[in-house]
């Protein structure tokens, strides 16, 4: 489906301003307790294995390409640092997006897409049921929560995978990879990336949602949306990513 700019320019602003919608019916009541577990459940269950097991390649890619690096430079000490840094500021929080997005995001859409061709959101909508707080919150809650909690996974899964190709395979020093966690890491850069997580976890979430409440045509146009979610979330949180990270180094100083 192309899209003129005036298109694009609008699809943008209603994204927008369902996404401010979302932020507006949070602290609404009744909260939807157990839709929000049912996803949270569902979105966890679908990317922890594997976010598990792409961090594992992600870590080493990185282990073995900072070991080389390092190596060539003479700062053989300062690779666990250099690495653990990367995998902890960039690695775990798109690892994380991506299969949010891709896994937990892909379905979202796909439910709400299904309901919205089979015009049950008209119903909800016809008896004076908001969608956005019936619906939407609870998945866009679910995924923030679970997206946290698999940047956690990520970055001790990543870590360890580069300390073993590290130490096994380019036969570094287990003392000075361990060692040098604290010269360069610091406790800032955990919470930055907790909060990229977030960030980006509500992002794909609310991208899914309202790609699923417009979709139109059908079955067809249901696939459609799921595709074009995923396309839409990739760009705006390598977007958004960029702007953090610019953020983060303005904000905290940086260890030399």
């Amino acid at each position: 489906m192309r899209l003129s700019p005036a298109g694009a320019l609008r699809h943008s602003g209603n994204l927008f301003a369902m996404a401010l919608d979302v932020v507006r019916t949070m602290p609404r009541r009744p909260f939807q307790a157990r839709e929000f577990i049912q996803q949270a459940w569902f979105v966890a269950s679908v990317t922890i294995l594997p976010t598990a097991l792409v961090s594992i390649p992600f870590g080493a890619v990185i282990a073995l390409q900072i070991g080389s690096l390092t190596r060539q430079l003479g700062a053989q000490s300062f690779s666990g640092a250099a690495s653990v840094l990367a995998v902890l500021r960039e690695a775990s929080p798109i690892v994380t997006a991506l299969l949010i997005a891709g896994a937990g995001g892909t379905a979202i859409c796909a439910d709400l897409g299904a309901r919205k061709i089979r015009e049950e959101i008209d119903a909800m909508q016809v008896l004076g049921i908001d969608p956005i707080h019936r619906l939407v919150v609870p998945r866009v809650l679910a995924s923030m929560v679970v997206a946290v909690l698999l940047n956690g996974l990520v970055s001790v899964v990543g870590v360890a995978g580069g300390y073993f190709f590290n130490v096994v395979l380019q036969h570094g020093t287990p003392g000075a990879y361990l060692a040098s966690f604290t010269t360069l890491a610091q406790l800032p850069d955990l919470w930055a990336a907790e909060i990229k997580a977030l960030v980006f976890g509500a992002i794909a979430a609310v991208v899914a949602s309202y790609k699923g409440l417009t979709a139109k045509g059908g079955p067809k146009g249901v696939g459609d949306a799921v595709n074009q979610s995923v396309v839409i979330t990739f760009m705006l949180l390598f977007v958004t990513n960029f702007v953090m990270t610019a953020v983060y180094f303005q904000v905290v100083p940086q260890r030399g």
